[in-house]
């Protein structure tokens, strides 16, 4: 019987709850060292001095590591960069300082707190010069950037002035999202370990063999001596799918302390160094007929980026492909500041753009007096609207449906300030939500072992989604074996490679791979007990033959069985291995690949002070098969908590005049607790996307968090009749 969409417990979760699982800063190497930044207190400027002499005085401390006497680097460091993984990155090869929070030095000692008393005690001199900080001025030259997520940045089609002149309504708006940053458990960590001139790092990474590739450039070595340990990940959301510049500083540093060196970011180093969600303002102009067909749709995106890397927040391709209409226009614009680069955030561009365009699709469905869902409904795309393909599958009318009956959306009084819970104004508010469905290059590897139990294994990552247990699911189903009998390895670039665990594609691109490899194994197996005049399967048909928990067997004579075991054990006990190698096809030039959902959410607004609950948020989900109930259910949940946080409470707030975040810890840095998060009910339509590939399974890392942001929105203006256009929503903007 299949596991393969059931609620099976995570494999790994006796090691997670017990202590076992291993962080990349836990691991325990003999003679390590410790390592702590010294990063910048300017934006812009250079440095023109520092002192070290105290620190390098300081007992334990084993070397003060400066852009003075750093190794020297091929191509000073920068030949790394491949967007949109790839980083500029500061690797103390020069004196110039272009956001706060730069790294600027590094300290070893032999104790964490002899590092970072001696990182205190170094002086670094600046020239400063004012810092770009103004996204209200910047935005005025704000420049076109060269592609977005590689479409064009910009996109035309129909006549959008035409379009505009047949209305009968229309509204144009802007909203605003703040810059945001990622807060993981874990925080960013690595360990650095030389053995000759091969390289070890236990990085806490998404992506373990392009970390492994990326330090090798950077460093100059080839690929095969540089190898990325990770076997479990504490979080990451996207901050951690690039390799930045702590990695490459944490391998510099063993190099010239000769010792392994742990480097481990502290909570306030995470705001800047490794990236975040950027600053966008959005302008939409929604214009319809009066049966609410959109005759014209116009998104603008100003994103805000750094000055040393393009980074592009592609807020206006969820509008491309979402709605149909024969007229629209969307552009993207970089507005340039001291800030450091930006980066993947769960749903990067989805996220900030499904915000904005539905909060403007329910302020059109009030201006024309239309159902929000009627309204989407009416607009409804059956076909990829930009380049005309047809969706691999698509039942985003099945969640409207589904998830409007499950919340009760027919309850729902449209008019403003109608509702009420005691003296409580009560909000009922929707959202489409999407995300492109992604697959890559996987390879994975099988090997079926003496004891008829299975090894199988792949350099994906686990980020706590589930990996672990949805590829040995695959496996096991594919092995006919139960999943005690399997082990999933990852985490690790010796092992058969495989893409990033961003953009919701590790197991549309991986579990085919592992399926594949232990299907291979498989029929090596039944091959060996056909050809086998020992097996009671000797000669038989090879289509006759059939798995079942660890045994082969004849369909039409189930008692002519033979054991893995036993058959290996007669071929002299070598494990019977296989690897696959599985790459999608054409399917992405015939079809639109997406997943789709409808999101609906309750708020409750004290009028007096302006305070705002979610008591619960149902959201109904396209998203193909779901590999584990359990953990795919969760993943969901997660995404719908960021959505909670995006909504109500995450921006990074900065001293315009040092560029300094001012709350960078999670005192003052706010994400949401238990005490926030009501009910969260999630709906998986059944079955499988045909196209994308053999388990007709897509990625849900991403589509969680889009289109909740907007659905609290338009719950809060239907509560309230205020609506709020800049994120996040605070009591003020309620109550002004």
């Amino acid at each position: 019987m299949s596991t393969i969409g059931q609620g099976v417990d995570r494999v790994d979760g006796r090691d997670k709850v017990t202590g076992r699982a291993t962080y990349a800063a836990e691991h325990r190497l003999p003679g390590i060292a410790h390592a702590v930044l010294v990063t910048s207190t300017i934006a812009s400027g250079r440095i023109v001095g520092i002192d070290a002499g105290t620190a390098e005085r300081m007992r334990g401390v084993v070397l003060v590591m400066t852009h003075r006497n750093a190794p020297k680097l091929p191509k000073g460091g920068r030949g790394a960069v491949d967007p949109p993984a790839g980083r500029v990155l500061n690797l103390l090869q020069d004196d110039e300082v272009l956001y706060s929070n730069q790294p600027v030095a590094l300290v070893v000692a032999e104790t964490l707190e002899q590092a970072r008393d001696a990182a205190r005690a170094v002086r670094v001199h600046y020239a400063a010069h004012a810092p770009t900080m103004d996204f209200d001025r910047a935005r005025f030259n704000a420049a076109k950037p060269e592609k977005a997520k590689q479409e064009p940045a910009d996109s035309r089609r129909g006549d959008l002035q035409a379009g505009i002149d047949a209305a009968a309504e229309q509204i144009d708006v802007g909203y605003r999202t703040p810059m945001e940053h990622h807060n993981p458990m874990e925080p960013h960590a690595t360990i650095a370990a030389w053995e000759g001139e091969h390289l070890t790092l236990y990085d806490s990474t998404q992506y373990v063999s392009g970390d492994a590739r990326t330090v090798a450039k950077v460093l100059g070595l080839p690929n095969e001596r540089v190898r990325v340990i990770c076997p479990y990940v504490g979080g990451g959301f996207g901050c951690k799918g690039s390799t930045w510049s702590h990695v490459v500083l944490a391998a510099m540093a063993a190099k010239s302390a000769g010792r392994p060196v742990k480097l481990v970011l502290d909570r306030p180093q995470m705001f800047g160094p490794v990236g975040g969600r950027p600053e966008t303002e959005q302008r939409l102009l929604l214009a319809a007929s009066a049966d609410g067909a959109l005759t014209a749709v116009r998104h603008n995106v100003i994103a805000a980026s750094a000055f040393q890397e393009d980074w592009l927040e592609t807020s206006a391709i969820v509008t491309r492909m979402l709605y149909a209409c024969g007229s629209q226009e969307t552009t993207h614009r970089l507005a340039r500041l001291n800030i450091g680069t930006p980066t993947f955030m769960r749903a990067p561009g989805e996220a900030t753009g499904s915000f904005a365009l539905e909060c403007a699709m329910d302020e059109l469905a009030y201006e024309l007096k239309m159902d929000p869902i009627a309204l989407r409904l009416r607009n409804y795309a059956e076909t990829e609207p930009e380049k005309g393909k047809p969706f691999s599958r698509k039942e985003l009318r099945e969640c409207y449906r589904q998830g409007a009956e499950r919340f009760g959306w027919t309850r729902r009084d449209p008019r403003p300030m109608a509702m009420r819970n005691g003296n409580l104004l009560v909000g009922m508010g929707m959202a489409t939500a999407t995300y492109p469905a992604n697959r890559k290059d996987a390879r994975a590897s099988a090997r079926i072992l003496a004891d008829g139990s299975a090894v199988l294994a792949s350099g994906t990552q686990d980020l706590g989604t589930g990996t672990y247990t949805v590829m040995t699911q695959v496996a096991a189903d594919a092995l006919g074996l139960p999943i005690s009998r399997v082990r999933f390895e990852l985490g690790d670039s010796s092992l058969p490679q495989a893409p990033v665990s961003g953009g919701s594609q590790s197991v549309a691109s991986v579990a085919p791979a592992v399926q594949q490899a232990a299907t291979a194994a498989r029929t090596k197996l039944v091959g060996m007990a056909l050809a086998d005049r020992a097996s009671p399967l000797f000669e038989a048909a090879p289509g006759e033959v059939q798995v079942e928990n660890g045994f082969l067997f004849l369909q039409s004579a189930p008692d002519r069985r033979d054991s893995y075991a036993a058959i290996i054990a007669r071929h002299g006990g070598k494990p019977v291995a296989a690897e696959s190698a599985a790459e999608p096809g054409d399917e992405k030039e015939k079809y639109a690949l997406h997943s789709f959902g409808a999101v609906f959410a309750e708020v409750h607004v004290d009028p007096e002070l302006g305070t705002i609950r979610v008591p619960r948020i149902v959201g109904a989900y396209d998203v193909g098969q779901l590999l584990n109930e359990k953990t795919g259910r969760s993943q969901l949940i997660g995404g719908i908590v960021w959505g909670v946080g995006m909504a109500l409470m995450e921006t990074t707030e900065y001293d315009m005049r040092y560029g300094r975040p001012v709350n960078n810890n999670l005192a003052e840095y706010h994400v949401p607790v238990n005490a926030d998060i009501g009910d969260i009910d999630i709906i998986v339509l059944p079955g499988k996307d045909p196209v994308i590939n053999a388990l007709g399974t897509r990625g849900i890392g991403e589509i969680g968090i889009t289109g909740v942001a907007a659905a609290i929105a338009n719950a809060v203006y239907h509560a309230t009749g205020k609506r709020v256009r800049e994120l996040p929503i605070t009591l003020d903007k309620v109550m002004v």
